[in-house]
């Protein structure tokens, strides 16, 4: 897999977006990030997870996923080595990614799209 897969991958979930994060490309769904590219140019992509999700993925295949270094890696931030993965591995964590994205976003109630309500006169 390479960086391209991974953003065809994350533009197939219903709604998901790519935007651009401190000039990294981002993937996002409600306006908020869940996979980002940041890391592009060491290989890998990253996926935004809660800690036991990240757990599982490690658990099953080590060689493919690894924490983010630092705090965002133990609230659950994983990286994912790119040329490593399998299309399966990659769609796998991008879907936990994307659900828990979601499921956040509707425990917010943060709307679908992000457009600002017209001005009233």
């Amino acid at each position: 897999m390479n960086a391209n897969d991974f953003r065809e991958l994350a533009l197939g979930f219903d709604d998901a977006e790519e935007s651009a994060h401190m000039g990294a490309a981002d993937f996002r769904v409600g306006g908020r990030i869940f996979a980002t590219l940041a890391h592009r140019h060491l290989g890998l992509g990253n996926l935004l997870l809660s800690p036991e999700l990240q757990q599982s993925l490690i658990d099953e295949a080590p060689e493919v996923f690894f924490p983010v270094s630092g705090g965002w890696g133990r609230m659950g931030a994983t990286h994912v080595r790119l040329a490593e993965a399998t299309p399966e591995q990659l769609l796998k964590g991008l879907q936990f990614a994307w659900n828990l994205r979601v499921e956040k976003n509707g425990k917010s109630g943060r709307r679908k799209t992000q457009r600002k309500p017209p001005l009233e006169n």
